[in-house]
């Protein structure tokens, strides 16, 4: 069974570098890897890609030795479980505002006791059925100790009931979204105050209840700054950046031909 770096990192009190992805790019999966990022957060929420491309996605993640954390466009108990079937060391369900939703999602991801995933043991996380039916097998034990469930934090419902969904057995980390929960914060006069008075009580709630916390970064003045409060899971650029590169080869490209405004 693959060791997930991102459970490695939470389990140590460290970080976990997450770059994102929305599109099928199969190079991306190599660079991040070969760079050295922990886990790809692949958005299958506002990104659309056929099952085959995300199974190929996948598949590169695991034999690159990156952790990949899906975040699907359902919340459908059989689909959930097939992300890890196919090789997902994790997901990150969006807009979960209380405990009843994130049990579920946890019954679909855990195997029994801690949750109610089917089994079938001939997928990619079990080594195709040579790690699920050798003599001994641990997989159960394994898929369940080296997979992760993330819940985003985004809503108004979610931040009043936060503390109830850290009890959750099986939530391993919250993720804020701030865009979304600056959105609906969005009634108040200092909405950036407020939002960063509800990151505090996500990162204390988390903090107390022993479970990892994350959000997006900017800069890295932000991530030094985030990971002060204590986040663990820390997101920071994905495909959306190649554009900076586009931008910085061309402004050399003008430079050279002599061009330049």
């Amino acid at each position: 069974m693959r060791e997930s770096k991102t459970l490695r990192k939470f389990r140590e009190g460290r970080c976990a570098r997450v770059c994102g992805l929305g599109h099928y790019i199969p190079f991306y999966v190599r660079h991040a890897a070969y760079v050295g990022y922990d886990l790809i957060w692949l958005d299958l929420e506002h990104r659309a890609m056929s099952e085959r491309e995300v199974q190929s996605l996948l598949t590169l993640c695991h034999y690159n030795d990156i952790d990949c954390m899906v975040r699907p466009p359902t919340r459908e108990h059989s689909r959930l479980y097939r992300y890890i079937e196919d090789g997902a060391t994790g997901v990150m369900m969006p807009l979960i505002s209380d405990a009843a939703t994130a049990q579920r999602v946890v019954d679909a991801v855990k195997f029994p006791p801690l949750g109610n995933r089917g089994l079938d043991g001939a997928g990619l996380d079990s080594d195709f059925a040579i790690d699920a039916f050798r003599p001994n097998s641990t997989y159960i034990d394994d898929i369940n100790r080296e997979t992760f469930v993330v819940v985003q934090i985004e809503t108004l419902d979610a931040l009043e009931n936060v503390d109830e969904i850290a009890s959750v057995p099986g939530i391993d980390a919250f993720f804020v979204g701030p865009g979304d929960l600056g959105l609906r914060l969005g009634q108040v006069e200092d909405v950036q105050s407020a939002l960063d008075e509800a990151i505090g009580r996500i990162a204390e709630v988390a903090r107390r209840r022993e479970i990892a916390w994350g959000i997006p970064a900017g800069t890295p003045e932000e991530i030094t700054k985030l990971r002060g409060m204590g986040a663990q899971l820390l997101a920071y650029r994905g495909d959306f950046e190649l554009t900076n590169v586009l931008k910085d080869s061309i402004r050399e490209f003008d430079k050279a031909l002599g061009e330049t405004e």
